[in-house]
């Protein structure tokens, strides 16, 4: 954009903020078609973060933490991600694009620390696709140890590659069905573990609080057990800033993220804080194979088993099989946009930014599809081991986006401020300025001390490594190309406020017939 252009295309300070949004310069960097519906949006921003961390990462809690460890780093975990969240929507509300939480740290920080950010989180997205595919085989084991995951694993990541390259919408569509399918899954788990506790289980006797007097409980493994869990229900909650990832896809940002970040963080809350509680208060903490090598039994498996049904323990099992799908179906998605925001920024090389006629940048997903050979370790490993490794290094780079998110909102609003913008926001988060001060220094010294585990009783290099490997990691990025390209941190009063903000687009008609209504009806669970 000339600097003719750009003078034209600011708006006026006297106009409302609803006028503003609306007839903002063009947006210049992004041309992913915006197909997703706002159904689609909050589907997708539910789906990315109910998945394994919800219905294997819970045992593997439980088992190192303990029920009240258990409860409590989902509920700090799941506060420190609203704010995020309030955070994220009101940027993305001004400026949808592509990787957009990445981008609005390389304009409002520093082009360094967008770069190390977007390449972290990016490896984060490929990581989580190998990771989901791992889990198929710990999910598979509940029936049997010898069907050959590895060839299901394959067929899963191809039609994960064909979904997400056929066009946006068919991606949208899938994720949409997927979701709304283990949504159900945890109301009916969530009513059914409090008829188990009341007394409808196989042992036919109240359970009560029980598991939380257990020898060890309610706090297990000490400071060490509690710290473990925060990586864990950090990976659990990652994927809620997704709605950032598809802000470059989605029909009227302005108006549908807000409501997106507004609606869908509060159902989460309500699905993992009282889904930890009921599972803290009806699975013990030492129940066989929640934490093991080879292995994992999904708490969620266990609870309906303790309804006293086996072929409800297996149709559980079975929706489990069908997130994990759902998860890195998303993942692949997220991993592939920032890709290619990569390459329109300069970051990456150009050819991660071609396109097909549908606008799906095709060479980006196929490169992020590749490191999910990682999946074949698990043969060598241990899918467990495996899984929980991935888990540690997918947990602490989400946790660095909401450090950089928070400190990127900081930078946005001294930038409008400065500029005499704040009044053209279409959403504001009213947590400013304390909540994201809060929500970094809190996530910063949780990033610090999770680790506690690998020191004591006995130091494991493995396991260091998967905590702390991504902090050097992001500091070497971060100071090689602030190096090379001499970059400079940003000023408040030399921001760039117009460049992609938003322009409104057409409202695509509501679609008719039996298909909407069942949408709807599924739309109610989620907005």
């Amino acid at each position: 954009m000339d600097i003719d252009t750009e003078k034209n295309a600011r708006p006026s300070a006297s106009g409302s903020a609803r006028h503003s949004v609306e007839h903002h310069g063009p947006v210049a960097e992004d041309r992913l078609r915006r197909a997703l519906s706002p159904r689609q949006v909050q589907m997708i921003a539910i789906g990315g973060t109910i998945g394994t961390g919800l219905f294997l990462g819970t045992g593997k809690a439980l088992a190192t933490g303990g029920p009240a460890s258990l409860l409590l780093c989902y509920a700090i975990v799941g506060a420190i991600v609203f704010v995020t969240m309030l955070c994220l929507g009101e940027m993305a509300a001004f400026v949808p694009v592509a990787g957009s939480f990445c981008t609005f740290s390389a304009r409002y920080v520093d082009d360094a620390w967008g770069f190390a950010l977007t390449w972290n989180y990016w490896f984060n997205d490929a990581v989580s696709t190998a990771a989901d595919l791992v889990a198929l085989q710990l999910v598979l084991q509940y029936w049997t140890d010898t069907f050959p995951w590895y060839a299901l694993g394959l067929i899963i990541w191809f039609l994960l590659v064909l979904a997400n390259i056929i066009n946006v919408r068919a991606y949208g569509e899938v994720e949409y069905w997927l979701c709304l399918l283990k949504v159900v899954t945890i109301v009916i788990f969530i009513i059914l573990s409090i008829v188990v506790n009341a007394g409808a289980n196989t042992m036919h006797e109240y359970i009560g609080a029980r598991n939380w007097y257990l020898p060890g409980a309610p706090f297990v493994g000490g400071i060490g057990g509690f710290a473990s869990v925060f990586v864990t229900a950090s990976f659990a909650y990652g994927g809620t800033e997704s709605i950032a990832i598809t802000a470059g896809e989605t029909k009227d940002p302005a108006r549908q993220l807000p409501r997106v970040v507004k609606n869908v963080f509060w159902r989460i809350m309500f699905f993992y804080i009282l889904s930890s509680l009921m599972i803290g208060l009806n699975v013990p903490y030492n129940y066989p194979n929640l934490n093991s090598k080879n292995t994992r039994t999904s708490p969620f498996t266990i609870a309906f088993s303790l309804a006293g049904s086996k072929v409800a323990g297996s149709f559980v099992n079975a929706v489990i099989l069908t997130s994990v799908i759902s998860a890195g179906n998303h993942a692949l998605f997220a991993g592939s946009r920032l890709l290619y925001t990569l390459s329109v920024n300069g970051h990456a090389p150009k050819v991660f930014s071609h396109l097909t006629r549908f606008q799906v940048p095709w060479v980006s997903v196929l490169f992020t599809s590749v490191i999910s050979g990682l999946l074949f370790g698990a043969s060598f490993i241990g899918a467990g081991q495996l899984w929980t490794w991935l888990q540690n290094l997918v947990g602490v780079s989400n946790q660095l986006s909401w450090i950089s998110i928070g400190i990127a909102s900081l930078r946005f609003r001294a930038g409008l401020k400065a500029q005499g913008k704040e009044h053209l926001l279409p959403f504001k988060n009213w947590t400013y300025p304390a909540g994201p001060i809060i929500a970094i220094v809190l996530n910063s010294f949780i990033v610090l001390i999770q680790g506690w585990s690998c020191f004591s009783p006995k130091f494991s290099a493995v396991d260091f490594v998967s905590y702390y490997i991504e902090l050097p990691v992001f500091a070497l990025m971060f100071v090689v190309w602030k190096l090379v390209k001499r970059t400079k941190f940003k000023r408040a009063s030399e921001m760039d406020l117009v460049t992609d903000v938003y322009t409104k687009d057409d409202v695509e008609p509501e679609e008719d017939g039996l298909v909407q209504r069942m949408k709807r009806i599924g739309g109610w669970f989620c907005f």
